[in-house]
C-alpha cells in the first residue's frame, strides 16, 4: 500500500478554511498602505519636490542627483517609520519572475568599526550594480564581464514587503543593453505615446499624450500542498507529466462560475486583502471552468504599472496559498484533459483628454478616428502575426494552445459582426457615412421585472486570440506564467510601427493637396483590403481554420523554437529598430536566452518523467504484476492446469499488458535518454532547442500513454502517486 499518498490525502480531507480578518472596515482604509505613492509623498516630501518628481513621471522631465537625494531621504524616513530594515532594486530579468538582493540601510557614521547610521541616498534609489553575466543575457555578457546595472524607475512606485523597501527598475548591461523585460516596455511605451499622438492631432490637437491601458486576467490551479509534494513532477516542472483523466473532470462545466470552495474562498479573500494594501486593484474572482481552476482580475490600469502589479500578484499568490495549506499552480498546463490556464491581456489605449481610442464615438469625426486606431491595430497584427505568436509562446504555453478552450496557435483578429460589415461598407465607400456605430441595442427580455440589457456592438469569441470587445483587444493567448511584458512589448512596438507609417502615408497625400478627411479614408481603405487574412470570427478550434489560415498566408508554425526566428527577420529588425525598442544585437541575444529556456524546461521534464516512470511506477507495476503471476501459479496448484486457466484468464491478459507496458516504458525511456544525449552535443542554441522540440519531446506522450494505462490496471492501493481525482477535486 502507498502509505504516503493516502496518509497526504487523509490529511487533505481534514484541513479546514482559515480564518481571514479584513485589516480595516473599508478596503479605503488600508488601500495603498505599503506602497510610496503620491499620497504618501506628499506627506514625506517638500511640496517643490514633490512637484518635480510628479513631473518626471507625467510629463518625462529629466530626474537629476538632487531630486533623487530628496526623494531618497522621504522615501527611507516612510521605509523605516513602516519597519523596513532593508531595501533592493526590484527587477524583471529574462527568466519571467523578479530578482532582488537585500542590502541593509546601516553604513558607518565615521570610522570603520565605529557608529553606525540609517542612510539612503539619492545616488543608492537611482543605480546599483547586480551581476549581469549571471542572468540570462544571450551572450551579450561573459563571466569576466559581469558589470550591469538597474536604475530606478519612477513611473511605477516603490513599496515594501516584509521588512524590504522594494525599488522597481529596469536592468541595463554595462555596454547598455537591456537585460530585462522593463526597459524594452518602457521604450514601446514612449514610442507608442510619440506615434499615436501624432495621429490623434489629425482629429484633437488638443492631446498631448497616449496612455497604453492593461487589464490582465490571471487563471490558475490551487492544489494541496501536500498532494503536490507526493507528486515530483508538479514539484520539479510545475506540471503533471503522467497521470489518467478522472472519470469526472470538467464535462458537465459545473466547476465553472460555481460556489467558490470555502477554504479556497478564505484563501481568495487573504490574497485580496493583501493586494489591496499594494494598491492592487483586485476586482473579480470565481471559478474557472476546470476543477480546482480559478481566476482573478483587476481594474484595468497604466501599462507599467499593470505589468508590476501582476508580477507583486503573482509572488503574493505564491507566499499566501501557502499559509492555507495550498500550492498556487502558474503552469499553462498542469493537467491533461482539462483546461489550461492563460492570462488574457486586455489592451487599449487612451488620450489625456479622456478619449478611448478603441471606443466607438457618438459622431462620424470621433468614430473616424476610432475607425483608423481599430484599422492600424488590424494592420499591425496582420503584417506581424508571426512575431506576436512568437512574443506569446513559451515551453508551457505550447502544451495550451489550440486544446480545451484555449485559443489555436495561429493568431486572427475577431471583430464581431457590426464591426466587420463597417469596415466592409468602408471599403466600397467614399465618405464618412459607412462608420455609422450602434450604441448599445437594447434587448427586452419579455420578464417583466427584468430590466431591459444593452447589447454591445460585438460579441465575444472565446476561440479567437486576438478579439475585439467594445472598446479593447483581448491578448487571449498569453500564458499564465508570463511576464506580460513580452507580449505587450511586441504589440505596442507594432502598432506603433503602423501608426507611424499610417502618418507618413496620409501627409503625404496630403502634399499633394488630397484633404485631411479623404487622405485618411483613402489609406484606411487600403489597409482594411490588405488586412482582411488576419480577421476570423468562426470557430478558432476548427480543423478548417488552419487549413484556411495557411492558404491565408498566416503563420501557422508549431515548433517553439522555429517560432522564435520571426524575432530576427528582417522585418522585424527593422520594425523594432525603427521604434527604438530593440537593436539587432538585443534580438538575436534574446532569442539566445528564448531557445535556451526551452531547452533546460524540456530537459528537466525528460528528467524527471524518466525517474517517475523507471523509479516511481515500474518498480509498483511489476510488484503487482508479481502478485497476479503469484496467484495464477497458486491457481494451478490448487485446481489444476484446465481450471486455473479459466479462473486466471483475466488475470494472464493483465500480465500480458502490464508486461508490455513496462517494456515499452524502459525502451521509450532509454530511446528518451538517448536522444537528450544528442541533442545535448549540438553547440548550437537554436539546433538544440529544435532537437528538443523535434526528438525529445515526442517521447513524452509515448511514455506517459504507458504510464497512464498502468495507473488504470495496477491495484490502486499500491499506486504511489496522488490521481487526478485527488489533485483535482480536493479543495
Amino acid at each position: 500500500m502507498s502509505s504516503l499518498r493516502f496518509k497526504v490525502v487523509e490529511e487533505a480531507f481534514k484541513k479546514k478554511a482559515r480564518e481571514v480578518v479584513a485589516p480595516g472596515t473599508l478596503t479605503s482604509e488600508y488601500y495603498g498602505k505599503y506602497v510610496f505613492d503620491r499620497k504618501q509623498m506628499s506627506k514625506y516630501l517638500s511640496k517643490d519636490t514633490l512637484k518635480a518628481i510628479c513631473d518626471v513621471v507625467d510629463k518625462g522631465e529629466t530626474l537629476d542627483r538632487e531630486l533623487a537625494n530628496h526623494v531618497a531621504a522621504g522615501m527611507k524616513l516612510w521605509a523605516i517609520e513602516m519597519g523596513a530594515t532593508h531595501y533592493t532594486h526590484w527587477f524583471q530579468p529574462l527568466t519571467e519572475g523578479t530578482a532582488e538582493k537585500h542590502d541593509s540601510f546601516i553604513e558607518y557614521a565615521g570610522d570603520p568599526g565605529g557608529d553606525i547610521i540609517e542612510e539612503f541616498s539619492g545616488k543608492i534609489l537611482a543605480q546599483q550594480e547586480p551581476d549581469a553575466s549571471s542572468f540570462p543575457n544571450g551572450g551579450i555578457r561573459n563571466t569576466f564581464e559581469a558589470r550591469g546595472y538597474t536604475a530606478w524607475d519612477p513611473s511605477s512606485p516603490a513599496f515594501i514587503v516584509g521588512d524590504t523597501l522594494c525599488i522597481p527598475t529596469v536592468f541595463i548591461s554595462y555596454t547598455g543593453e537591456a537585460l530585462d523585460y522593463k526597459t524594452p516596455l518602457l521604450k514601446a511605451l514612449n514610442t507608442i505615446d510619440k506615434a499615436a499622438t501624432d495621429v490623434c492631432k489629425m482629429f484633437d490637437p488638443k492631446v498631448k499624450k497616449v496612455i497604453s491601458y492593461l487589464g490582465w486576467e490571471q487563471e490558475y490551479f490551487l492544489v494541496d500542498e501536500g498532494l503536490y509534494a507526493a507528486r515530483p513532477d508538479l514539484l520539479l516542472t510545475g506540471r503533471t507529466l503522467m497521470g489518467h483523466e478522472s472519470a469526472k473532470n470538467q464535462q458537465l462545466d459545473d466547476h465553472y462560475f460555481g460556489s467558490i470552495p470555502e477554504r479556497v474562498l478564505a484563501y481568495m479573500r487573504d490574497l485580496e486583502f493583501e493586494a489591496y494594501k499594494y494598491k492592487i486593484p483586485l476586482k473579480t474572482r470565481h471559478n474557472e471552468v476546470a476543477p480546482n481552476q480559478f481566476e482573478l482580475a483587476p481594474i484595468f490600469g497604466e501599462m507599467n504599472l499593470s505589468v508590476d502589479q501582476n508580477l507583486l500578484v503573482m509572488s503574493l499568490m505564491k507566499s499566501i496559498a501557502r499559509k492555507h495549506g495550498f500550492r498556487v499552480l502558474l503552469h499553462e498546463k498542469p493537467f491533461d484533459g482539462v483546461n489550461g490556464s492563460g492570462k488574457h491581456n486586455n489592451w487599449s489605449l487612451g488620450t489625456d483628454t479622456g478619449v478611448g481610442l478603441l471606443t466607438p464615438g457618438k459622431t462620424p469625426e470621433e468614430n473616424l478616428q476610432f475607425i483608423t486606431f481599430l484599422v492600424n491595430v488590424l494592420m499591425a497584427v496582420h503584417k506581424h502575426n508571426g512575431l506576436l505568436k512568437a512574443s506569446i509562446m513559451t515551453a508551457q504555453n505550447e502544451h495550451r494552445l489550440g486544446a480545451h478552450e484555449a485559443p489555436p496557435a495561429i493568431i486572427s483578429v475577431f471583430l464581431g459582426s457590426q464591426i466587420s460589415a463597417v469596415l466592409d461598407k468602408l471599403e466600397m465607400s467614399e465618405s464618412e457615412e459607412a462608420i455609422v456605430l450602434d450604441s448599445k441595442k437594447k434587448m427586452r427580455l419579455g420578464v417583466a421585472h427584468i430590466p431591459e440589457v444593452l447589447v454591445d456592438n460585438t460579441d465575444r469569441n472565446r476561440t479567437s486570440p486576438f478579439a475585439f470587445t467594445g472598446n479593447r483587444f483581448e491578448f487571449r493567448a498569453v500564458g499564465s506564467s508570463a511576464n506580460c511584458s513580452s507580449a505587450m512589448i511586441a504589440l505596442t512596438s507594432v502598432v506603433a510601427a503602423q501608426l507611424k507609417e499610417f502618418k507618413q502615408e496620409v501627409d503625404s497625400q496630403i502634399a499633394f493637396g488630397v484633404s485631411r478627411e479623404k487622405a485618411i479614408f483613402n489609406v484606411l481603405k487600403h489597409y482594411i483590403k490588405e488586412s482582411k487574412p488576419i480577421r476570423f470570427d468562426g470557430n478558432g478550434y476548427s480543423e478548417d481554420w488552419k487549413k484556411e489560415a495557411q492558404q491565408r498566408g498566416l503563420d501557422c508554425e508549431t515548433s517553439v523554437p522555429l517560432m522564435y526566428d520571426r524575432y530576427t527577420t528582417k522585418e522585424s529588425i527593422e520594425m523594432f529598430a525603427g521604434v527604438g525598442v530593440f537593436t539587432e544585437k538585443e534580438l538575436h541575444a534574446r532569442n539566445e536566452v528564448k531557445w535556451e529556456t526551452y531547452t533546460k524546461k524540456i530537459q528537466i521534464e525528460a528528467r524527471v518523467l524518466g525517474d517517475l516512470a523507471t523509479n516511481h511506477v515500474v518498480p509498483v507495476a511489476t510488484r503487482y504484476m508479481s502478485l497476479l503471476l503469484d496467484n495464477v501459479y497458486k491457481l494451478r496448484l490448487v485446481y489444476g492446469l484446465e481450471k486455473a486457466e479459466q479462473l486466471s484468464a483475466n488475470d494472464e491478459a493483465l500480465i500480458a499488458e502490464l508486461s508490455e507496458r513496462i517494456s515499452q516504458i524502459r525502451v521509450n525511456v532509454e530511446k528518451m535518454v538517448e536522444a537528450r544525449k544528442c541533442a545535448n552535443k549540438l553547440p548550437d542554441e537554436r539546433e538544440k532547442a529544435i532537437a528538443y522540440h523535434d526528438n525529445v519531446l515526442p517521447y513524452f506522450d509515448i511514455v506517459r500513454d504507458n504510464l497512464d494505462r498502468l495507473e488504470l490496471i495496477v491495484d490502486d492501493e499500491m499506486w504511489p502517486l496522488p490521481k487526478y481525482r485527488e489533485l483535482l477535486f480536493i479543495r
